[in-house]
């Protein structure tokens, strides 16, 4: 379910670009202010297994008291370094067991329908149908008086030099995320990896969000989601730059019985993961607690960073993910 749509010079022009490269990751590092950030309690869920394409990595944020926080998306620390960036699924060691038969008179499959629901030459919204999904299809995507149903996925996409680039996808159906900062000026575009939950959090099969509609403002780049089970939320788009994309979250009211957001991704090995370690601020801490992922404990957590330090061979240049300020 992973929705990838996707030098050599002289020696002097090689250091000129390196140098220039550097430069931009250093700018995109995630930032942290004076912390002033509500403490959550962070549950690793996270199992191992050998299939690449499983998201095993689960860590779930609760506290029935926060109505707001932020999401970012910024570069990994090494991209400057990456010279050879792998997109490809990794079917390797996975089995889902047997598919479930087909009755003899099965039409064949249906190819996947794209509409462009909204467009302007800034941005645009592209939505997409498939012939098969692990969920109904009953929640609806909105712009302005449009109203679109049986929606899989949503791109947004964003203007880019000599092209556009998606920098937001996310399924109304079970309600996954995904985001990636603009691509640092010079080099392709990079890969989407970790995905993020909004909302109550439950489990059906896995974990997901049910979402009744999703409300698209392009004018203010805010998603307004409903809730299946009541309540809202608003997602803005706060910065969509080469140095990170931030997401600004609030809720209508606290989500007390569940998790309200959740991280999901994806750790098979040290060099074949989408995210390996995470950088904590806990209560009572002096300083930020890391660990790899597998190990992480969780706690009463004020901002936390999940990512990697070293190149990995799966969507090697899929961004870290932050999920600070908590109110």
């Amino acid at each position: 379910m992973r929705s990838a749509f996707k030098l050599t010079q002289k020696r002097t022009s090689v250091v000129v670009a390196a140098t220039a490269a550097a430069l931009c990751i250093a700018l995109s590092l995630p930032s942290f202010a004076a912390e002033k950030s509500k403490p959550v309690t962070v549950t690793n869920g996270s199992e191992p297994v050998l299939c690449a394409e499983k998201d095993n990595i689960t860590l779930t944020f609760r506290e029935p008291t926060v109505r707001k926080f932020r999401i970012e998306a910024a570069h990994p620390v090494y991209l400057a370094t990456v010279q050879r960036d792998n997109w490809k699924a990794d079917w390797t060691n996975c089995d889902f067991g047997p598919e479930p038969p087909k009755p003899a008179n099965a039409p064949p499959p249906k190819p996947p329908q794209r509409v462009t629901i909204y467009e302007e030459p800034f941005q645009w919204v592209v939505g997409w149908r498939f012939d098969h999904f692990w969920r109904p299809a009953t929640a609806t995507f909105q712009v302005g008086d449009r109203v679109e149903k049986g929606l899989h996925l949503i791109q947004l996409w964003q203007i880019r030099p000599n092209g556009g680039e998606e920098v937001l996808v996310m399924y109304p159906q079970d309600g996954y995320w995904r985001a990636r900062p603009l691509g640092p000026k010079g080099r392709d575009l990079t890969a989407f990896g970790s995905s993020f939950l909004i909302g109550p959090v439950e489990v059906d099969g896995r974990p997901l969000v049910k979402l009744k509609n999703i409300a698209f403002d392009p004018k203010k780049r805010r998603f307004t989601l409903q809730f299946a089970k009541g309540g809202s939320a608003t997602v803005s788009l706060a910065e969509v730059s080469a140095n990170r994309t931030a997401l600004n979250v609030e809720f209508d009211k606290p989500i007390s019985a569940t998790p309200f957001t959740a991280l999901r991704s994806m750790y098979v090995t040290d060099f074949n993961n989408d995210v390996a370690r995470v950088a904590a601020r806990i209560r009572g801490k002096k300083g930020w607690q890391e660990d790899t992922i597998m190990a992480f404990k969780g706690g009463q957590v004020t901002s936390l960073w999940a990512g990697r330090t070293s190149p990995s061979q799966h969507n090697t240049s899929s961004p870290d993910m932050v999920f600070k300020d908590f109110r």
